[in-house]
């Protein structure tokens, strides 16, 4: 399937695409595109968008990040998941950011990862081993309760 966001990566369009391909879609592709575009590019290729400032199913919604969303939309159930989902929310949502202690952390990786890559896939590429290793220490977090 084909997945459609605004390009300029950051947190939740970083987090999202790594949820999509491990535990929704281990064969999605990725279109970034200016944010004017997403809902056109979603027509013309019957991409599902997300995190496209309140227009997609998968975005920001009831006090959601698109990450949350997504996890609501999969039904997905993973305690270690929605560990990470309360992080990544704080990282995400300025006024939210100092309500998980690790938030500030992965807003600042996320900065680093687009100064360093700023193409989109090579930022996905190289940044979701954070994310792989953000769920192997919420999972740790979830079998130490």
């Amino acid at each position: 399937m084909k997945w459609v966001t605004r390009s300029h990566v950051h947190v939740d369009r970083v987090a999202c695409p790594w949820l999509i391909k491990r535990f929704v879609d281990n064969e999605a592709e990725f279109l970034f595109v200016p944010a004017s575009q997403v809902m056109a590019v979603t027509k013309q290729t019957g991409a599902i968008s997300y995190d496209c400032m309140g227009k997609a199913e998968l975005d920001h919604h009831n006090g959601q990040c698109s990450f949350e969303s997504i996890i609501f939309k999969y039904e997905l159930k993973d305690p270690a998941l929605l560990r990470m989902a309360k992080i990544i929310h704080s990282a995400d949502v300025a006024p939210d950011i100092d309500k998980e202690p690790l938030a500030r952390g992965l807003e600042a990786i996320a900065v680093g990862y687009s100064l360093r890559y700023p193409d989109d896939e090579k930022n996905l590429a190289n940044q979701f081993e954070v994310y792989d290793s953000l769920y192997a220490w919420c999972r740790l977090q979830e079998a130490k309760s």
